[in-house]
């Protein structure tokens, strides 16, 4: 009993201690309890004394921990993190270098967020930090977020520095420089959306980034389309610098990257390679505008769109409940009805070789290609708006771009199929147009 309140007590004075930075009472500790640092793991707390002194910029308490107990360097606390993690956000160098003295392998390790140190670092600007992380595992450079890199977040949070020095490391890796987010923007796509004018003229000064300035992202927009689609920029003064700055470095709007595109090579002869006369030219031209002016519409049309299922989900239940009851109720009730007793081969509109039964379809007897067809459409509508239904009602997680078009598939095939089961049920009803049209044109009053 004494002894287990001991122990409590001197792991109470250890947290007590890693908080202050005491190294005195940490080696008293030790000497008293000779294995507290091994019981630190069957505590009921989140975070080791290393996660507390690391955090705390504790670096002689720290030290001590490390040379005693080195295990505790890659323990994670209860958000998955490693003292290397809080060390590299706070900005405590020696910490850091202390830590990747004893394992560098925990540059890699990723919290519950799958956040690594150097992404850390990269969010609060930590120069000092990204530098030794990377020189203790540069692959570490190359591990994303969630689609965005190590330099996307440099842009995002407008540590400048902290991106040079990781441009300068990437040595003039293309792929890395060049990486886009999930998204399809790049950096300079990203720092024209947060107007940071050093960060784009930094950009721009790098050849490699240069060379690819015209990229256009998920929506078919550069970095000039960015900024133009801002309403406020027309009288932003910042926007009219960086207007000037893209279009100096040759950056271009992407209606006019289709029509500076070259003419295709022609193989049919030497007549046909002649150049074109100025009308050709023009229609060409034209044609050209056009083209990206859909292209540019069609973009804007998918950034506005965003998950709309999701926020009409009550309307789109409603319709596919509307079609679901209708064309579960035309296909128990067929045009024409079933036959309500049994016929022999020879009664009326009975031509098939067995005997046409009781709850038979008569339309499947009379005009099997079109009961065939009939039967098809509706089956199709039935079943996608069920699908619909189940998925929506089962809290489906509608996120994802390729769902959305997939549903939008569905119920356009289900609206559709419809129309041709009304088309199909009111021919059978009236027969032909032709025929209606005739009955109409001789029908005279009386």
């Amino acid at each position: 009993m004494d002894r287990g309140h001991d122990e409590t007590a001197n792991m109470a004075e250890l947290y007590e201690a890693s908080q202050n930075g005491c190294v005195s009472t940490l080696t008293t500790l030790i000497q008293r309890d000779p294995h507290i640092l091994d019981r630190v793991s069957l505590t009921s707390f989140s975070e080791t004394p290393l996660h507390i002194a690391s955090l705390l910029g504790h670096l002689e308490f720290s030290r001590v921990l490390i040379n005693k107990k080195p295990t505790l360097a890659k323990e994670m606390d209860s958000l998955g993190r490693t003292p290397l993690h809080l060390a590299a956000a706070e900005g405590n160098t020696e910490i850091v270098q202390t830590l990747l003295q004893v394992n560098k392998e925990v540059c890699l390790a990723r919290d519950q967020d799958g956040r690594i140190p150097l992404h850390l670092a990269s969010m609060r600007g930590r120069k000092e930090i990204i530098e030794e992380l990377i020189n203790a595992r540069r692959e570490s450079i190359l591990i994303n977020l969630k689609g965005d890199s190590v330099l996307h977040f440099c842009v995002r949070y407008n540590h400048l520095n902290a991106l040079k020095l990781l441009v300068e490391s990437a040595n003039g890796d293309e792929l890395i420089l060049n990486y886009k987010d999930h998204d399809g923007n790049s950096m300079l796509h990203l720092a024209v959306m947060r107007k940071q004018k050093k960060a784009i003229k930094y950009l721009l000064s790098v050849p490699e980034i240069k060379r690819e300035a015209n990229a256009v992202n998920m929506l078919g927009y550069t970095a000039l389309d960015i900024l133009e689609a801002c309403d406020v920029c027309s009288r932003d003064s910042t926007c009219f610098k960086i207007q000037n700055i893209l279009k100096e470095a040759g950056i271009r709007r992407s209606k006019d990257l289709i029509s500076f595109l070259p003419p295709a090579p022609s193989s049919a002869g030497v007549d046909e390679a002649q150049p074109m006369q100025p009308e050709q030219r023009a229609m060409q031209g034209n044609w050209r505008r056009w083209w990206g002016c859909i292209l540019s519409s069609l973009g804007k049309y998918m950034k506005h769109q965003g998950n709309w299922i999701e926020e009409t989900r009550g309307t789109l239940m409603i319709v596919a409940t509307v079609i679901t009851t209708m064309t579960f109720q035309v296909g128990i009730s067929p045009p024409g009805g079933v036959w309500q007793q049994d016929m022999k081969k020879d009664a009326i509109h009975c031509t098939g070789d067995l005997k046409c039964k009781a709850g038979r379809v008569v339309l499947a007897y009379s005009y099997p290609e079109v009961y065939r067809y009939f039967l098809s459409v509706n089956s199709f509508s039935f079943f996608a708006s069920v699908c619909v239904l189940l998925l929506i009602i089962s809290g489906f997680p509608l996120t994802s771009k390729f769902i959305i078009w997939f549903f939008t598939l569905f119920m356009a095939g289900s609206v559709a199929s419809m129309v041709v089961v009304v088309i199909a049920v009111v021919y059978h009803i009236i027969g032909p147009l032709s025929w209606v049209v005739k009955k109409l044109r001789n029908f005279k009053c009386r």
